[in-house]
């Protein structure tokens, strides 16, 4: 409850003063994320690719993007894990520690999107605990909650590949963290105007 008492006088890493110094004016840019994970609990497990888009007046900016793999050594030998598919990826690799400098950077104060977004902010705040640094500022929208609130809909929640199939967003064999942001993106695009978001 009063966390904020041990880092009044905290001296944090200059990457994230610029990102809060950003929440003085609010951003008219979206960036839509998707992170893969090596599980489902935001304190044991680790990130191991991100994904994003930005969606700038009702468009995806496919060349305003950040996609990385997180070379999770640590967390693989410690736990007698492979890591055979990250060495295989042809994708940017990075350590965990420049990966989150740099999406910080990417995403600045943009409003962030995304399908069950609670859990890819939790699993990103943790790693920005481990940089020393506070929790993310930014407003976030997720494609589940838009869905249930444009159908009046409280008593369950849709997968991507359900609400895919709703909007008629096709969907491919490939999986990866920048695919699932790309189609919902697609589905944020059709959601946001029916819902009437600027």
């Amino acid at each position: 409850m009063l966390d904020w008492l041990k880092n009044i006088n905290k001296e944090y890493p200059d990457f994230w003063k610029t990102y809060v110094s950003k929440f003085e004016k609010k951003s008219s840019r979206f960036v839509v994320l998707s992170t893969e994970t090596s599980g489902l609990n935001t304190v044991k497990d680790v990130i191991l690719s991100i994904g994003s888009f930005s969606v700038i007046d009702n468009s995806i900016v496919i060349g305003d993007n950040f996609e990385a793999v997180l070379l999770q050594y640590k967390f693989f030998h410690d736990n007698g894990l492979s890591n055979e598919f990250l060495v295989e990826r042809k994708m940017k690799k990075l350590g965990e520690p420049e990966a989150i400098k740099l999406f910080i950077e990417f995403i600045g104060n943009s409003v962030l999107v995304g399908h069950h977004i609670d859990f890819d902010v939790e699993i990103i705040n943790v790693a920005l605990e481990r940089l020393g640094c506070g929790r993310l500022k930014n407003e976030a929208l997720d494609i589940d909650v838009m869905h249930r609130k444009l159908n009046d809909i409280n008593d369950k929640q849709f997968s991507l590949e359900e609400l895919c199939a709703a909007y008629n967003i096709p969907v491919s064999d490939r999986n990866s963290a920048a695919d699932d942001a790309y189609k919902t993106a697609l589905l944020f695009l059709k959601l946001k105007s029916r819902l009437g978001i600027k």
